[in-house]
């Protein structure tokens, strides 16, 4: 089954398609160009002699109406006159007209007197050449003057003129048509480039970038955009690259340790502390669980994009409280009432990875404050972080050096997973120094 044409049309290439719509609309503009040229330039020509016949008409009636016609008439432009009485006989005329036959009978004199308007006539039957163009004007004593003029040059020059445009004007659309294709292939020419640059871009080729035009043009901004987006995709897969060569790192220390246990437990089966290595083991297995735990809640946050799972009213307050509860070390100074809207377990993870560090750090007392602008607080009296390191912890699998050992018992995700949830939510989180300890500040929008 044959195409139709306006699925053809959409197969061709973007060029082919400017080009022609660019020759098309010359086209159309100069074939009504030259139509209302010709009809301009005709009736301009044609109210020329109009107003010279006209003219010499009025100045043989004058004479008629004074009775100092002679004869023949004298005209300096061509212009054939008649004069006829009142009785229909021609009275007066000029050189070479005719003395008995009217130029217009009785009838078509009174019909172009009526008028106002001059009017055409073949004068062929005159042993005159092409038309004429006939004016009639009424003198006294009955009298009329006719007066015409031959008006074959001014059709031959019309249609010589429509000539020309017939052949020049395809002549020209041909000659614009070429130079479209051509300018538009330049024109295109960055475009193409930028093809072939992505065509080379491969798997392992990935840190190269697009060719940018010098041109400060829209392709100019394109391959600025599209190398843009290739730095954050190279970044993204540095990422997730770096991702999991430290998930990788991280599984290995408590998998080594629990293959290490079971290995001397099972070669020293009598010498062996059962309950004490069964320990060790479920310590270690807690670790891993703790990291899959973690690792999950940082895929599904790339995977939403950085919006919450769900956007339903959470009393943020009762979160706090309830999570405060389950910390001894950690006492509630300020609750007010908060409405957010979010999900209300990861909301809880936030506030509970807070916890959990400054629980692991503080000296002796943890304290939470949530206040009516929607701002939660967790200070610690602990050592603190320093201020160039404050921005650096939120880095996924980022540990200081007083947070390495396995007692500690992060993988350095916590607070990672923080910020991650909080900007989901619309906000913000940072860590500022308490004298002594460490403030983690939370700060997210509130409903009204």
């Amino acid at each position: 089954m044959a195409d139709s044409p306006l699925v053809w049309w959409r197969r061709q290439g973007l060029r082919f398609r400017l080009t022609v719509a660019a020759a098309a609309v010359l086209a159309l503009a100069l074939a009504l160009s030259a139509s209302v040229l010709l009809s301009v330039l005709d009736r301009a020509l044609i109210d020329t002699v109009d107003e010279s016949t006209r003219h010499q008409a009025q100045t043989v009636r004058v004479a008629a109406d004074a009775g100092t016609l002679t004869s023949p008439i004298t005209t300096h432009d061509g212009t054939i006159v008649q004069v006829i009485a009142a009785d229909g006989r021609i009275t007066h005329v000029t050189y070479g007209a005719d003395r008995l036959v009217p130029l217009l009978d009785e009838r078509a004199r009174e019909k172009v007197l009526g008028e106002g308007t001059a009017t055409f006539l073949d004068g062929r039957p005159y042993a005159i050449p092409g038309p004429l163009r006939v004016v009639v004007l009424r003198a006294d004593r009955g009298q009329t003057v006719v007066a015409a003029r031959p008006v074959g040059e001014i059709q031959t020059s019309l249609g010589t003129a429509g000539r020309v445009l017939l052949v020049g004007t395809p002549a020209l659309i041909v000659l614009l048509a070429v130079a479209s294709w051509l300018m538009i292939g330049r024109t295109l020419r960055p475009i193409t480039a930028l093809r072939r640059g992505a065509a080379d871009i491969t798997h392992t080729a990935r840190s190269r970038r697009l060719p940018v035009p010098q041109s400060r043009d829209e392709v100019h901004s394109l391959a600025t955009t599209l190398n843009d987006m290739l730095a954050r995709l190279e970044e993204a897969e540095q990422r997730q690259r770096a991702l999991v060569s430290d998930a990788a790192h991280e599984l290995r220390s408590p998998l080594a340790s629990i293959r290490l246990q079971l290995e001397v437990a099972l070669g020293h089966p009598d010498g062996q502390d059962w309950p004490d290595t069964a320990e060790g083991v479920l310590e270690d297995t807690m670790r891993l669980s703790r990291l899959a735990e973690d690792l999950l809640a940082l895929a599904r946050l790339d995977e939403r994009g950085g919006v919450p799972a769900r956007r339903e009213p959470v009393d943020l307050d009762d979160v706090v409280r309830q999570t405060v509860e389950r910390y001894g070390e950690a006492r509630l100074t300020v609750c007010d009432p908060v409405l957010v809207r979010g999900d209300a377990l990861d909301l809880s993870r936030v506030l509970t990875n807070l916890m959990d560090n400054a629980v692991r750090h503080t000296a002796s007392k943890v304290e939470v404050a949530l206040t009516a602008d929607g701002v939660l607080t967790v200070t610690d009296d602990g050592p603190g972080i320093p201020e160039h390191d404050r921005e650096r912890v939120f880095n996924r699998f980022t540990r200081l050096d007083s947070g390495r050992s396995r007692d500690e018992g992060g993988a350095g995700l916590g607070l990672a997973i923080v910020r991650e949830t909080v900007r989901a939510h619309g906000g913000t989180v940072c860590l500022e120094d308490a004298s002594p300890g460490l403030r983690a500040v939370v700060r997210l929008p509130v409903s009204r």
